[in-house]
């Protein structure tokens, strides 16, 4: 009996086609995810300037950016939204995630508070607890 000789002259190959495809969907993904949250803060505002205060560090939840302009306007990322919607709004952003939400307020240094007011009361409404506010150091400023 004859046994059949397998020798080694075949190389095992690998296809790595695949693998360069999801490479290229990952990086398409990441620039494009970078380019829609670098959208949220490019709206030029003048920030209100603060003497103190610290930069939020440690875990970093998922953040939602209110921006209030000086004519009132209010956009939510860089949709703009009414401040009867904001609510809702903020509440579906909150279900989306299984993490707490952060909620930052850009503001005109030159609104009145009776303009900030409300999106605060949205945030309670919606069960946002953690809000903070975009300034400029007094520093930098000078």
């Amino acid at each position: 009996m004859r046994f059949p000789h397998y020798g080694r002259s075949r190389s095992i190959e690998f296809n790595v086609t695949p693998l360069i495809d999801i490479i290229f969907l990952l990086i398409i993904f990441f620039l494009v995810s970078s380019h829609l949250a670098q959208q949220e803060t490019q709206l030029e505002l003048p920030l209100p300037v603060a003497a103190s205060g610290h930069e939020a560090t440690g875990r970093k939840s998922p953040r939602v950016t209110i921006n209030l302009l000086s004519d009132g306007r209010l956009f939510l990322g860089s949709d703009e939204v009414v401040a009867d919607e904001l609510p809702r709004r903020l509440q579906v952003e909150r279900e989306q995630t299984s993490e707490a939400i952060e909620v930052r307020i850009r503001a005109d240094r030159h609104i009145e508070y009776q303009h900030v007011e409300p999106l605060l009361l949205a945030c309670v409404q919606a069960g946002v607890w953690n809000v903070s506010f975009a300034v400029l150091e007094e520093s930098v400023v000078k």
